[in-house]
């Protein structure tokens, strides 16, 4: 026993220096992880697939997140779209339906195209790798869980709005960082109905941003996961991550799912907002009116701006702003879904800006919007815990097209510049001096 305790590892195909345990360690990892290409498919591929017609392989690399497909690299012979259509149509002939084939710009290319635009290469990829899997029972559970997480935050945020009419115990809770114990909830029960309004107005923008996605992937035969809704008590919901369940054709596709979602949100909660305004500058609907306290007005430069040329000067250099519950609604909508037209990690905005200007441009992008978020000079109070969000749940860039070299049009990339600007107006923050110049909050009274 003691001999056998003290005998040397036993060579191995992988060297002296592993024993057997690494061994079987290595063996097991293989076995684990996404099945490679099979190297008799690569032959064939490279010999009957490629070629001095359409593109010219000299030299083969590993491609995908954890090298289980093959990167052909070469010399395109013709136009790259007309090729690319062409290799595709071959390799189902070839090969069926076991593998994807990716168009991708050249890693480390030092020079472009000769015929123009970046150099490109062409990535291997199966198709039960390379592909979401399906929706599983226990994400269903949770997507259903979080939704009623949702609703739930809604009729808080409903509730938290009449905060003039409140017991001074729930203020408290609501208003007091200190305040740990929550207040009796029969206090609240005879505030729920006249909170409903409010919260279906933000379950409202958050179902017309998801149909808006919905809408723009169905005609492209773009797949997307349910939406799983993350609940805020400030705003009501941080929006909902939907995942892509199929892999998109090219670029233009990604800009115009991805954009869908927030333009129909963005369009309802405008609505809302400016309604809003409306009835709360008519005599006749003092009634239906909340009192919130001016400077959240501050808030957001845009929306402030807007606020202030529709309740005039008077109104708004006050200690309180009398507004109708639907201005809240509106408001919470426009600045949830500005928070996810971000252009960062798999957001909304960052698929849009991905797919709009390329990969390294949502690197730069990324870079600046985290700066800000950690400044707090997007978002106010939010910037944290929205920045926070990101980090855990939506880092990581969008997956690649199936075709990820061709860009998208002229007008697709403007009408993303605009829609990042209008962001960024919407979430900086009305500093004091400037407030008080414009007459958006009555500054001196905090």
């Amino acid at each position: 026993m003691i001999k056998f305790l003290l005998q040397p590892p036993t060579p191995t195909p992988l060297g002296p220096a592993y024993n057997n345990f690494q061994v079987d360690s290595f063996k097991l990892m293989e076995l684990l992880g996404p099945e490679k290409v099979d190297p008799a498919d690569v032959k064939l591929i490279k010999d009957k697939l490629f070629g001095y017609s359409t593109f010219w392989v000299t030299k083969e690399e590993p491609f995908g997140d954890l090298g289980e497909g093959i990167l052909f690299l070469g010399n395109l012979r013709g136009n790259r779209e007309k090729v690319f259509a062409k290799l595709q149509s071959q390799l189902v002939e070839l090969t069926v339906d076991k593998y994807n084939l990716f168009m991708v710009e050249e890693p480390n290319s030092d020079s472009p195209d000769p015929r123009g635009g970046p150099r490109v290469s062409f990535g291997l990829l199966r198709k039960e790798v390379s592909e979401p899997g399906p929706t599983t029972l226990w994400q269903y559970v949770i997507a259903f869980l979080l939704f009623l997480l949702t609703i739930g935050s809604s009729v808080e945020l409903g509730i938290a709005s009449q905060i003039n009419r409140l017991p001074p115990e729930v203020v408290k809770y609501f208003t007091d960082p200190n305040a740990i114990e929550p207040p009796d909830m029969e206090l609240l029960f005879p505030f729920v109905d006249s909170a409903l309004p409010l919260a279906y107005g933000v379950l409202g923008v958050l179902l017309f941003h998801e149909v808006g996605h919905f809408v723009a992937a169905f005609p492209k035969k773009v797949k997307l996961s349910i939406p799983y809704f993350i609940p805020n008590i400030t705003l009501g919901s941080f929006g909902a991550i939907t995942q892509f369940k199929s892999i998109l054709p090219d670029r233009t596709t990604k800009v115009d799912v991805s954009l869908a979602g927030p333009f129909a949100g963005a369009a309802l909660s405008f609505s809302m907002f400016a309604v809003g305004l409306l009835l709360s500058s008519n005599p006749n609907a003092t009634g239906d009116l909340v009192q919130v306290p001016s400077m959240l007005f501050q808030g957001s430069l845009l929306l402030g701006l807007i606020s202030r040329a529709t309740l005039g000067y008077a109104a708004m250099h006050a200690g309180t702003v009398s507004i109708h519950p639907l201005v809240i609604a509106g408001w919470c909508g426009l600045t949830t879904t500005a928070f996810n037209m971000l252009p960062v990690g798999c957001l909304d905005g960052g698929r849009a800006v991905q797919g709009a200007f390329g990969k390294n441009a949502l690197i730069g992008f990324g870079l600046t919007t985290y700066t800000l978020l950690g400044l707090g000079v997007l978002g106010g109070p939010l910037s944290l815990p929205w920045g926070l969000y990101v980090l855990i749940c939506q880092r990581t860039p969008e997956k690649p097209c199936l075709n990820d070299v061709t860009e998208v049009g002229t007008w697709r990339k403007a009408l993303v510049s605009v829609a990042i600007f209008l962001v960024v107006l919407t979430l900086l923050p009305v500093w004091d001096e400037l407030a008080e110049e414009l007459g958006i909050g009555l500054v001196t009274t905090f």
